[in-house]
């Protein structure tokens, strides 16, 4: 491994893109499969590793709701949050905001109580025992029904504190951001943070909606906004955060290769943009192997990995207090 690797890899980092069910290891997925009696068509992490050659992000998307029914009790949430939690302390994330989807459990009988349990526990674990700062984000289903969405927030509320913001994932084609304006007027007036996810798959306009109809505070994804002049122009003068995951990107066939991801080019047009791993255990690699990657193939320099590693901390939604303490860690590792 060259320094310029190391260097990366001992960078402290923000994740704010991380799904935690596509974190799920494939070894956990056969293990929680066998235990919980549900009958997968895969015997062996080779197998299961054979499956990630996605076409599309349907593709990806019906293995990762297989993945997702294998989770059943308190304890597989634990070990969910704490394998990613581990593979965080290892890679030098020092905080993280984690999407979490209740709706996915649902047709297997998994209350939201149980979920949350599960990840509690594991998240105080890794504040007391490494410093570890964690967020949960609500993430909702697109492809399923607005009011389902609405029931979802409805039956969260006795666990609000859990969640700092509210999300969008799924299927974007065809679900656009307009279908959803109820649910986030609602999810404001409760004081949630807002984000969703718009041009990924889906065309600039869905970043404008998300903007206009959804008044989101963070667009994840959003590497198409450089198909509109103007789009980016407001995305820059408004610092709007775009929590861009590249290996991710190139998997789902957003971008043929690595060698054309937009992401450099995006932060050099002045863009806020942050890199995240997504789902990583699907698409090939988490934080330091999508840095790593960023390196090898569009050349990023230390320069750059430092700018995209402070806009995570930027982009966060701790308190400006708690950002300036991380930014002090990232400096003093610049610096030293």
């Amino acid at each position: 491994m060259n320094d310029f690797k190391q260097w990366l890899r001992a960078m402290p980092k923000a994740e704010l893109h991380l799904h935690i069910d596509g974190s799920l290891q494939a070894s956990r997925l056969l293990q929680l499969a066998a235990k919980n009696g549900v009958d997968i068509p895969y015997d062996s992490v080779e197998s299961v590793e054979q499956a990630y050659n996605f076409e599309d992000l349907q593709s990806f998307l019906d293995l990762y709701y297989l993945g997702a029914s294998v989770l059943r009790d308190e304890e597989d949430f634990y070990f969910l949050m704490k394998d990613y939690l581990d593979k965080c302390h290892e890679q030098n994330i020092i905080h993280t905001e984690i999407m979490v989807e209740p709706q996915t459990y649902l047709p297997y009988g998994v209350a939201v109580e149980t979920v949350l349990a599960g990840f509690r526990k594991a998240i105080a674990e890794a504040r007391e025992q490494n410093g570890q700062s964690a967020l949960m984000i609500l993430s909702m289903l697109r492809h399923l029904s607005e009011d389902e969405a609405l029931a979802m927030l409805d039956s969260v509320e006795p666990f609000r504190d859990d969640f700092v913001g509210i999300g969008l994932a799924s299927s974007e084609v065809g679900n656009p951001p307009e279908k959803f304006e109820r649910l986030y007027a609602k999810a404001k007036s409760l004081g949630y943070k807002l984000i969703a996810h718009a041009g990924e798959e889906g065309p600039p306009s869905y970043i404008w909606g998300a903007l206009d109809l959804l008044h989101v505070d963070r667009v994840d994804h959003g590497v198409r906004c450089v198909e509109d002049d103007v789009l980016v122009e407001r995305l820059v003068k408004e610092q709007i955060p775009l929590t861009v995951c590249p290996l991710s990107n190139v998997r789902l066939c957003v971008f043929d290769t690595m060698a054309d991801h937009n992401l450099l080019e995006m932060l050099d047009k002045g863009l806020c943009v942050t890199v995240n791993s997504d789902d990583p255990t699907y698409f090939g690699g988490f934080m330091n192997e999508n840095f790593e990657s960023l390196a090898d193939e569009l050349g990023m320099n230390k320069e750059q990995a430092l700018k995209l590693s402070a806009n995570g901390f930027k982009a966060s939604f701790l308190s400006d207090e708690a950002k300036a303490a991380l930014l002090a860690k990232l400096d003093a590792f610049a610096a030293a």
